[in-house]
């Protein structure tokens, strides 16, 4: 996880995140308010036994979202660590080999796939915000747009040796910018708006994930507004599976709904409404999972 210097509304990525909102408070507020969010959530995990790095942001260059790491680098079990193009220009300063070499000393590093070149061809893949991977079966889901290329995601997929299930969706009218805002999976389980995912594609998405042993957890457009798509699966020291999302997403979800995703994994939730609002990310984008080996 990296804590911000300069967490802000940043226009370039607003021109296709419908989640963004330009904030009604100074930047200093904003900053201080997204800094307090941070910190209580890293306080939770760390409570409930989970394994956290953070890494400070530095102050220069300015990274107004450099808080989700997840869009630029994804860390694998077979010790390969992937780095991503990225559509706004600001976040492409967000990369930090610096970073990479911290984590190579403690895990098990075998190569480092760059896809990043493909920006020269305005062409972008943004890590598991485009891709929401089921690393069991060995399937990304991906939500085409302008941030997720198919020729691209083909690439990844053959080097990563997963099968790709693409789709388009919409939210609010337009095209969803990132698949994990509409869909999160863990073990035993994936949450899912059907709703937004074009017609066509909705029974074999559904069949897809039946099939390979998930329980769906079916959500709707209205929640996927509350960033209740965006939750993330992990894993604490004792090696249970604890979901991972924002207060407005838990807020917003039904009973019946909560008792299904408890039946696989503990429900951890923690406010991050300014880094939501002004980000247009959620708890999940905050995470950049790692499942190296360790050493």
């Amino acid at each position: 996880m990296i804590r911000p210097a300069a967490f802000g509304f940043n226009s370039q990525t607003a021109e296709n995140n419908t989640f963004q909102h330009i904030p009604q408070l100074d930047q200093q507020e904003v900053r201080q308010r997204a800094l307090k969010e941070f910190d209580e959530l890293v306080r939770k995990l760390r409570v409930e036994g989970v394994n956290v790095k953070v890494f400070e942001d530095t102050p220069e260059p300015i990274k107004p979202d450099a808080i989700f790491p997840n869009n630029w680098v994804s860390f694998h079990a077979d010790g390969r660590i992937v780095t991503y193009p990225m559509f706004s220009p600001l976040r492409r300063l967000e990369r930090r080999n610096d970073i990479l070499i911290k984590v190579a000393e403690d895990f098990g590093f075998e190569e480092k796939v760059d896809l990043e070149d493909y920006e020269d061809e305005s062409l972008f893949l943004e890590g598991t915000g485009s891709l929401v991977l089921d690393r069991v079966n060995k399937i990304a889901y991906a939500c085409l747009s302008p941030r997720t290329d198919l020729s691209i995601l083909e690439k990844w997929c053959d080097v990563m040796n997963y099968t790709a299930f693409t789709f388009h969706a919409q939210f609010d009218g337009k095209d969803i910018y990132h698949t994990n805002v509409m869909m999160a999976i863990g073990d035993g389980i994936a949450i899912v708006c059907f709703d937004v995912v074009e017609e066509g594609k909705r029974t074999e998405f559904y069949d897809l994930l039946q099939s390979t042993g998930h329980e769906i957890v079916k959500l709707s457009e209205e929640q996927v507004g509350t960033f209740a798509g965006n939750m993330l699966a992990v894993n604490n020291k004792k090696g249970e599976q604890l979901m991972i999302m924002s207060g407005a997403a838990f807020r917003s979800l039904l009973p019946d709904q909560i008792a299904s995703i408890e039946k696989h994994a503990r429900i951890i939730h923690s406010d991050v409404d300014t880094i939501e609002s002004i980000g247009g990310g959620s708890v999940r984008c905050m995470i950049a999972e790692n499942f190296l080996p360790h050493l």
